[in-house]
């Protein structure tokens, strides 16, 4: 199949590549600013299927984009302007519990197929000079919430309640049921697995890959 991901993201490039799904990237230009009184949910599912609209392609392509919210008491924690936003929302999210909505498009032609993946997430109660430290190393300044839960020093999460590579940003249990939704290969059956031996992270989920 040709497939084109609708993103720049180093991560989601990685996480593609484990999957033996051959694909070229583009990045889609798309106005994230959100609607007057939008639901996140409603937010980051809307932004997806944008992503997957915004790119002209052959009949032939398929898109994929994804798209991730962090959200905390009701309100949406973007990417951080600067190293002073950023510190406020680790300092908001430290010793909580918040939200990772993460949504996927898939597109082909007019036909366009989502996912969402809604995860609970609760934050360590770390110390002012790892926050410092992290913001320092410019980790937190492309990330939803300021944080990366995959960060080998920093490690800011306690727990999950379900999907770690939903909080990454790239839910691949979903990206397999989106797949297999409309007829098309994937060459991973196990996604648990993957998920074990990529992250360290043992899915409560364990019959998820092979399901979905």
């Amino acid at each position: 199949m040709d497939l084109l991901l609708a993103s720049q993201s180093p991560r989601r490039r990685e996480m593609m590549s484990w999957l033996h799904l051959p694909f070229a990237t583009a990045a889609a230009d798309v106005d994230e600013t959100p609607h007057a009184g939008e639901d996140p949910a409603a937010l980051v599912l809307r932004l997806a299927q944008a992503k997957a609209r915004a790119l002209p392609v052959a009949p032939e392509t398929w898109v994929l984009a994804a798209d991730t919210l962090v959200v905390l008491d009701g309100h949406i924690l973007g990417k951080p302007r600067d190293a002073a936003e950023a510190r406020h929302m680790l300092l908001a999210l430290r010793g909580r519990e918040h939200l990772v909505l993460s949504a996927l498009a898939l597109r082909h032609r007019e036909t366009l197929s989502t996912r969402l993946v809604s995860v609970r997430v609760w934050m360590r109660a770390y110390p002012p000079d790892e926050i410092e430290a992290y913001i320092a190393s410019g980790d937190p300044l492309d990330k939803a919430g300021a944080y990366a839960i995959q960060h080998p020093r920093f490690q800011p999460v306690a727990r999950i309640d379900v999907c770690y590579a939903a909080v990454v940003g790239f839910p691949l249990c979903a990206l397999r049921a989106l797949f297999v939704a409309q007829g098309l290969p994937f060459p991973v059956a196990d996604i648990p697995a993957v998920c074990l031996a990529r992250f360290g992270y043992t899915c409560p989920r364990q019959d998820a890959g092979r399901l979905l």
